[in-house]
Formats: structure tokens, sequence, C-alpha cells
């Protein structure tokens, strides 16, 4: 019975492509390295957003990333979705920053129900324009020019890499921790955190503003 072929080469271009891409601050990143500073299930959080790019990376090696960047509506509602969301998330960070509420690091601390922690990583995983458009399209696009193998090959080393920096990404978080118990510390972070979705935001809303799916949308 033959098994799935895995090229090495091909693995390590996809590893290599993934890891490149998912380094960048952004969303996901953020809310990875916060949830592991503050201790509140660190890798589950980690876990979800692997799982998330896994089944993106295997849309886009399937052919979904082509196909959707041929389809400038669903490119443009997706994009105002993530516009969205980031500016959602860049308020509620804004807001913690200023009450000087956000510690959340002390043993007493009360960490976020459940359903709240999962929702808000798979918001960041699967409404991240930035995540999609590095997953879908451009891992997707890229692993066109391969055959079975090299395409599965490729998914698997990109979705490989970003096992690895999300896992890595945690445990930073938790060392970091000592230092994140400072209120001022933790203060710039959430700063930080709202500049970020809001730049991500704004550049993502330009980008809509430019192409061809604003123009659709504007005559439905």
């Amino acid at each position: 019975m033959s098994g799935v072929q895995v090229l090495w080469p091909q693995l390590a271009q996809g590893f290599g492509l993934s890891f490149g891409l998912i380094v960048a601050i952004g969303a996901q990143n953020v809310f990875v390295l916060t949830q592991g500073a503050r201790g509140h299930r660190p890798w589950l959080v980690a876990g979800v957003c692997t799982a998330c790019d896994a089944l993106l990376i295997a849309a886009g090696v399937g052919g979904v990333g082509m196909a959707a960047a041929k389809a400038p509506l669903v490119a443009g509602l997706l994009s105002l979705a993530g516009v969205l969301f980031l500016a959602v998330y860049g308020l509620r960070a804004l807001k913690n920053a200023l009450r000087g509420e956000s510690l959340g690091l002390d043993d007493e601390a009360e960490p976020a129900p459940l359903g709240v922690i999962l929702l808000t990583a798979l918001g960041v995983s699967l409404l991240n324009p930035h995540a999609l458009l590095d997953t879908v399209v451009l891992i997707g696009g890229l692993s066109a020019r391969l055959d079975a193998p090299g395409r599965f090959s490729f998914g698997l080393g990109a979705a490989l890499a970003s096992a690895c920096w999300f896992f890595a990404l945690s445990l930073g978080g938790r060392l970091l921790a000592p230092v994140l118990r400072r209120p001022k510390a933790w203060r710039m972070l959430d700063a930080l955190v709202c500049l970020t979705m809001w730049t991500l935001a704004a550049a993502l809303g330009r980008d809509v503003l430019d192409g061809p799916g604003w123009v659709i949308l504007l005559g439905l």
C-alpha cells in the first residue's frame, strides 16, 4: 500500500515561506503572546491558531486561493469584515490601556471565559485579512506551480511553521510574564496592540478603497 509522499525540498520551501510571513507582528501574534503572558489557556490558543492556519493553508493549496484572487466581490466583503474586526479589537485594547485594568497576570485575576477566548482566537485567525492573504492567496498561489505531492509537502511545511511559531510565542509570553506584571509595561503592551490593530485596519481599508472590490460593493 502506497503512502503519502513527502518531498523534503518542497516541505522546506513551504516552511521557510510561512515562517517568514508569520513572524511579522499582527493580530494573531499579539493575542497569542498576551494570552501566554496571562497564562489564560495559552496552549489552547496556540492550538486553535495553528489549526486555523492549517485549514487556511489546506484551502489555499487546494486551489481556493487562486479562485478567491479572481473574485473581487468576495475579496471586498472579506476585507471589510477584517477591517471591522481589527478596529473593534483595537478599541478594546485602547480602553484597557486607559482604564489600567488589563494587567491580568496576578494569581487572583480571573481569566476570560473559555467561550470568549475561543471566539477571539478564531476571530484573529479566520477574520484576519493578512493571515488569509498570506495563507490562502500567497501560499496557495505559489503551490499551484507544483504537482500533487509537491503541493502537499509545501502545505505541510507551511503548517508546521505555524505550529512551531505559535507554540514558541505562547511559551515566550509565559517567560515574559514577570516583566508584564508591571502595570506600566502592560499598559504599553495594550497601547501597542491598539496601534497595531488600527494600523492594520487602516492599511486594509485603503486597499479596499483602491481595489475593484469596492466598486463592485457600491454597485450592489
